[in-house]
């Protein structure tokens, strides 16, 4: 159960109307990496970590995620109160106002997004600032806490930095104010899930992803499990086995990089066979192919697993 009142986490203040910000701010509440993602990404890794009955550090990683999560939507209420303050008052005309007075305004931010008139009446949107709704694709809830901290961590990253450029994008005091206010909470977010990293023991105990598949598991592969590839036609050219990746101990600790300068390949390439003319790939008189049954019913109808032709077994005594 959540309960809510109605106050703002952090004042959102606006100077005055700016249709245009209005669809770069679109990008922080419905992007890739925007405050709804980041909201329902949360959510959904709480909701579904497993184990937390039993163990006091999951629980504690559980709490986090969910009371994060609702900070999240708090920044999404924020940034729809200032989409749709930047809305208000707009004039019909202002769209092409900006433009003359900044060519580049024009070219580069592409006018108005009608949407915010025509659909959502002034108001804000689930969407990126080219008007792409957002898409439930953007979260990531693998079920690995390890892997799942690193992708938050990233998110945050890859939302502060959009954050930090669409603030360039305005002189607005006040809207100034509150990404400077957003920026701060994403630094603090980004920082914390490193610090779950930690409480589950570092690197060196959560790397590799999955932690059970170290190198010394995969059998002949073990030996290309540290190996830096570089594939450049002239070896000489690549600065790739300089770096650090490239000779020192790996980030687990379970093993050291080496690099191959000249990779060598193992495998032939693979002419696949004409398709089935079921497929309808081919034109009149080209070869197919044949037709290859499920293995194990070559010979046999394939087994309908449906209720109805479950009982149509059971009478004519095909159940077999």
């Amino acid at each position: 159960m959540y309960v809510r009142n109605n106050r703002l986490q952090y004042p959102v203040r606006v100077e005055k109307p700016d249709p245009l910000f209005a669809k770069q701010v679109q990008e922080l509440l419905g992007g890739k990496y925007g405050e709804f993602t980041v909201m329902a990404q949360y959510l959904q890794q709480g909701w579904g970590l497993r184990g937390a009955e039993s163990n006091p550090k999951l629980t504690r990683i559980k709490d986090l995620l969910l009371d994060t999560a609702m900070e999240e939507m708090m920044h999404v209420e924020m940034l729809s109160t200032m989409i749709g303050l930047l809305l208000t008052g707009a004039s019909p005309d202002q769209q092409a106002q900006a433009a003359d007075a900044s060519p580049a305004v024009a070219a580069v931010l592409g006018g108005m997004n009608p949407r915010h008139v025509i659909v959502a009446g002034l108001g804000a949107q689930y969407a990126d600032s080219l008007g792409n709704p957002w898409n439930g694709a953007y979260v990531t809830a693998s079920g690995n806490v390890a892997a799942d901290m690193y992708t938050n961590a990233i998110c945050e990253m890859q939302g502060r930095l959009q954050a930090a450029r669409v603030r360039e994008l305005t002189d607005d005091t006040g809207v100034r104010d509150t990404l400077t206010f957003m920026l701060a909470r994403d630094l603090l977010h980004q920082e914390q899930w490193l610090a779950v990293v930690e409480e589950l023991g570092g690197a060196t105990t959560v790397l590799p992803i999955p932690a059970q598949l170290t190198a010394d598991t995969l059998g002949k592969h073990e030996k290309v499990a540290y190996a830096v590839m570089s594939y450049s036609a002239d070896p000489a050219a690549t600065t790739t086995g300089e770096g650090r990746w490239a000779s020192d101990p790996s980030i687990d600790g379970k093993g050291t990089f080496s690099y191959i300068a000249e990779p060598y390949a193992e495998g032939t390439s693979v002419d696949l066979p004409a398709a089935p003319a079921a497929i309808y790939g081919s034109l009149p008189g080209d070869p197919t192919g044949a037709t290859i049954a499920p293995k194990g019913t070559q010979g046999k109808r394939a087994k309908d697993t449906s209720l109805i032709h479950k009982i149509g077994d059971a009478i004519t005594g095909n159940e077999a």
